[in-house]
């Protein structure tokens, strides 16, 4: 090879190489240098090579804003923002809002589409194809001194309406459908299962709201009561009958009640923008929640334990899935039964074609052309009536049973364990109802009988025969069982609300 082709051999090896490694232009320069990407007219990121391929080490690793990515700010139709919302309305705004109620309730059309496919087997099949085609040639021959010209052309089209039945499967269609409605029972279900956590979450969301309202409004009374120790500790020193550490220590519980009531409005905060993140909602949403009115919950609102898992094993969202997917599976194994046996089909056919033959032939001087055209059609139809026997396939059928046959062991093993599962989280959730309500009325005898210290206590004091250190701490103990009155009614409301949802019958705002 001269040198001369041998440059131009490598040359073209060298552009071939570096087409594609050339794209990597478009990545970071080293890994300790920012990433100057391309942008488009609007500001975006584009892809393309970027400004400049060696970024200065002092550049920052921040991106060009794109305001077509950042869209628009979610917003709730219809809110009213003067409007106080009880929790019913939340969960209603939540269910119209969430996006997870969308996509379950287009899993569950999706599911239903199934269905309709699967019986559109029972239907025959109906097509119709139409061809058109086109032939021209030319020939010249030369005999004796003489030219002969041929010219011939072609065309025509055909038309077919064919239809196709299959008339009899021995219920491989019939399992087949049964196995979709199955699925599209398992999708409706879940569409269910989706609102009733929805409404749990919202809720459990609501009631700690609620709760840290509630201690924020605890924390302004102990500031409140603080002060007012303060101010009999200030009283009984200008009178010169306390002393300066007396005024000391209750400036201190002072600033300790002003230190807990920002914490209590910090986490009351917190718990509205948890309460919209269960919502499924924008954080920057305003709405205002009116207050959870208190009412005094018993024990024998309980129905027994053994009543309570008889009706949710016939009721929970999981089972009735765990069910149906376990019915699908021996709906999917009969259709692989089905495939060993034969299959009657009736097939009809129906044609018409025509074309058209063009011939001219020109011999030579002096003679006339002479021109043939000569039109064709043609009708036909055929009617087939059909068995297939399946002989041979490889053990594709035998192996497609004996996967269905482990699908349907697996799905009967997964509801034995759905069930017992079932079982052990309402036996759990029954328990915790019974613990919270005890710890309940606990906490407001413990609230009584410490707004009773406090009072006797900050009576004592200013009368003289009570000390700052009894009064403090009677103040510190108040809003501790405060606290916990507010903690124990809020813990009781979510645990009958986990046992609503373990029974399955949370399928509105809990009463």
């Amino acid at each position: 090879m001269r040198t001369p082709e041998r440059i131009g051999f490598a040359s073209l090896l060298a552009l071939l190489a570096g087409c594609a490694t050339s794209s990597l232009n478009l990545a970071p320069a080293a890994p300790n240098v920012p990433w100057t990407p391309a942008t488009g007219s609007d500001g975006g990121i584009v892809a393309g090579t970027p400004p400049s391929k060696t970024a200065p080490r002092n550049r920052s690793y921040v991106l060009p804003s794109n305001a077509k990515a950042a869209g628009q700010l979610p917003t709730l139709p219809g809110l009213d923002k003067s409007h106080a919302y009880t929790l019913p309305e939340l969960i209603d705004l939540a269910e119209s809002n969430n996006p997870l109620t969308r996509v379950a309730w287009e899993n569950a059309r999706a599911a239903a589409l199934a269905t309709g496919i699967a019986r559109a087997a029972y239907l025959p099949n109906l097509s119709a194809s139409v061809v058109g085609a086109y032939q021209t040639g030319n020939n010249r021959v030369t005999v004796g001194g003489r030219q002969a010209s041929h010219n011939s052309s072609l065309h025509g089209s055909i038309s077919t309406l064919s239809v196709q039945w299959l008339l009899f499967d021995f219920g491989e269609r019939a399992a087949t459908v049964s196995a979709a409605e199955q699925g599209s029972v398992i999708a409706d279900v879940g569409f269910t299962a989706v609102h009733q956590q929805l409404i749990y979450r919202v809720s459990l969301a609501y009631y700690v709201c609620m709760a840290s309202r509630a201690r924020v409004a605890s924390a302004e009374k102990a500031l409140r009561n603080a002060r007012d120790v303060q101010a009999a500790a200030e009283s009984r020193h200008a009178h010169e009958v306390g002393t300066i550490v007396e005024v000391a220590q209750a400036r201190q519980g002072t600033a300790q009640a002003e230190l807990a009531q920002v914490e209590a409005i910090g986490q009351a905060q917190d718990s509205y923008v948890a309460l919209l993140a269960a919502m499924g909602v924008s954080p920057l949403t305003r709405i205002k929640i009116a207050p959870l009115s208190r009412r005094r919950l018993s024990p024998a609102l309980m129905q027994p334990i053994d009543q309570i898992v008889t009706d949710a094993l016939a009721r929970r969202p999981d089972i009735l899935s765990a069910y149906a997917a376990h019915q699908a599976s021996l709906d999917r194994l009969r259709a692989a039964q089905a495939e060993f046996m034969p299959k009657v089909f009736l097939s009809v056919t129906g044609s018409y074609s025509s074309s058209t033959s063009n011939v001219s032939s020109i011999p030579g001087f002096g003679q006339s052309a002479a021109t043939l055209d000569i039109p064709a059609t043609h009708v036909g139809a055929t009617v087939l009536l059909g068995v297939t026997v399946p002989i041979y396939d490889g053990g594709v059928r035998r192996a497609l049973e004996g996967q269905a046959r482990a699908d349907e062991a697996g799905t009967d093993a997964t509801l034995d364990e759905v069930r017992d599962e079932a079982t052990r989280e309402i036996v759990g959730a029954a328990n915790h109802v019974r613990t919270s309500l005890s710890a309940l009325d606990a906490a407001d005898a413990l609230r009584s009988a410490a707004q009773i210290s406090f009072d006797a206590a900050l009576d004592a004091y200013r009368n003289g025969v009570g000390s700052i250190t009894d009064a403090t701490r009677a103040q510190t103990a108040l809003l501790e069982s405060q606290n916990a009155a507010t903690d124990a009614y809020s813990a009781a409301l979510s645990s009958a609300a986990t046992l609503a949802l373990a029974a399955g019958t949370l399928g509105t705002a809990p009463e």
